[in-house]
């Protein structure tokens, strides 16, 4: 995708243009990728505001990387100049000052005090201005190839999980689940888990995010499984919760229905435009009216892509508004300590009514199941 790493490049050069900044230093290895495509530990690159008219795609940019990775540049990244130096941030940051670069632009939320400080030494007379998280905001919106990318890592996760509910859960450690189901997301094609999978057991299900231990599933039980897969670099998210074993409880039931409502009312009230707190309070009135609100400790959602958690944020302080083409997740869950609890969570993506509205990219069901 080098057409699509150079355009991501030119909305970041407009966005150094507006600090007044003649260069940026981009040291957050996920950034890196999003804007030359190469996936390896070490790298840094170098944007510089303005390319000469006439220039060739990849001019004004310099990426950074030590010997290990020249083979892999060369088939990431053939568009870019490589500099191979061990230590990238200041070897680019020495190229800037020797390019005439006066003001760069620095991630300043991505560097130690000691790198910063080693910038300025390797960068004698550049002043460092804030870049901020320039990157990132562009990130929020994500074009057709990153969407269809994610919708493969959540097929992914569609299929592990249909493949897990069909075989005899009763007597198996939570830890044996979460292993099945990775295991199960690789034979599918996944890279690797988009994060360490939940499975969460009878009370265990009441914390948000247990880790799985040695408590083996018995009939009754909740049974809560957040997991997803990542598929070139791109996260899928999706929790689904069930019933093991025995027919529901009525306290069961009444909680998932709430949990289910909510979840609904969240999904609804996505679109370009609404306010992330609105959303997130979408789905906490179903809660609070319902009774359980205290029991609904954290966020609706967040966004998705190449890091699992993401802008936007949608919770109860978040701000900014939604638009077309960001994927999130929605995300509700009531947790009864000592008891159990719920969580019901997708990922989607945002889109108009007019294009039918959000585009919903994890199908599993959601009506509550006894396994």
């Amino acid at each position: 995708m080098p057409e699509a790493h150079a355009v991501r490049r030119d909305r970041l050069r407009a966005r150094v243009a507006a600090t007044g900044a003649d260069a940026a230093l981009i040291t957050n290895l996920v950034n890196v990728r999003y804007l030359t495509g190469f996936t390896g530990s070490n790298a840094a690159l170098l944007v510089f505001a303005a390319v000469p008219d006439g220039a060739e795609r990849g001019s004004g940019t310099v990426l950074a990387t030590d010997g290990r990775y020249v083979t892999q540049v060369a088939e990431q990244a053939p568009d870019i100049e490589l500099v191979v130096e061990r230590a990238c941030a200041p070897a680019l940051a020495t190229r800037a000052a020797d390019a005439g670069v006066r003001r760069l632009a620095v991630e300043e939320h991505a560097v130690t005090v000691e790198m910063y400080r080693t910038l300025g030494e390797a960068a004698k007379g550049v002043d460092r201005v804030a870049l901020g998280r320039a990157v990132e905001e562009l990130r929020r919106v994500k074009d057709a190839d990153e969407i269809a990318t994610l919708r493969i890592a959540c097929e992914i996760g569609d299929q592990a999980i249909a493949e897990m509910i069909e075989s005899i859960l009763v007597g198996r450690t939570e830890r044996h689940i979460a292993l099945e189901l990775e295991r199960r997301m690789a034979d599918h094609g996944a890279d690797c888990p988009a994060f360490p999978t939940i499975v969460a057991s009878g009370p265990h299900s009441a914390v948000p995010h247990h880790s799985p231990g040695d408590r083996r599933v018995e009939d009754g039980d909740f049974l809560k499984i957040d997991f997803g897969a990542c598929y070139r670099g791109y996260h899928a998210d999706m929790t689904r919760t069930f019933v093991i074993g025995n027919e529901p409880a009525d306290w069961q039931v009444e909680v998932y229905d709430v949990v289910f409502a909510a979840q609904k009312a969240g999904r609804e009230a996505l679109a370009p435009g609404v306010e992330t707190a609105a959303v997130h309070r979408a789905a906490k009135d179903v809660i609070d009216a319902a009774g359980y609100g205290e029991y609904f400790p954290h966020g609706l959602g967040h966004g998705v892509g190449l890091e699992i958690h993401e802008d936007p944020r949608m919770g109860p302080t978040s701000s900014g508004k939604l638009d077309a083409c960001m994927p999130v997740t929605v995300e509700p869950g009531i947790y009864l300590p000592g008891r159990g609890g719920v969580r019901i969570e997708d990922t989607l993506v945002v889109r108009p009514p007019e294009d039918g509205g959000p585009e919903l990219l994890t199908i599993t069901t959601k009506e509550l199941l006894v396994l």
